[in-house]
């Protein structure tokens, strides 16, 4: 069995504000085969991001396979809103760090 690690076959990984309510999280696949692989097994899932959020499925609010840009957007609701008392990130650029440790095994 190999191991697929998200950092060695993406190109990008970001998150984002999008509105003081929600974030966006980016990947971005280096090439269409690997997107190919992820988006048709669905390995980025709303169940997948709710357990490294910590927040629940209904807290997903999409994952939404972006085939011209090779890449795969989930956005949730943000826990504090953005510039709220208690947001420790108020651009949200700081919150894909729980994707850059992911891996499958295949």
């Amino acid at each position: 069995m190999s191991t697929i690690r998200l950092v060695d076959v993406a190109r990008v990984v970001r998150s984002k504000n999008s509105g003081p309510y929600e974030l966006t999280l980016d990947i971005l696949f280096k090439d269409r085969t690997i997107y190919e692989h992820f988006r048709d097994r669905a390995l980025v899932n709303a169940e997948l991001i709710a357990k490294l959020y910590g927040v629940s499925a209904a807290d997903i609010l999409g994952v939404v396979w972006f085939e011209p840009a090779n890449a795969v957007k989930a956005t949730l609701r943000r826990l504090v809103p953005s510039g709220a008392p208690g947001d420790t990130d108020i651009y949200g650029a700081q919150q894909h760090g729980p994707l850059l440790d992911l891996e499958w095994t295949q």
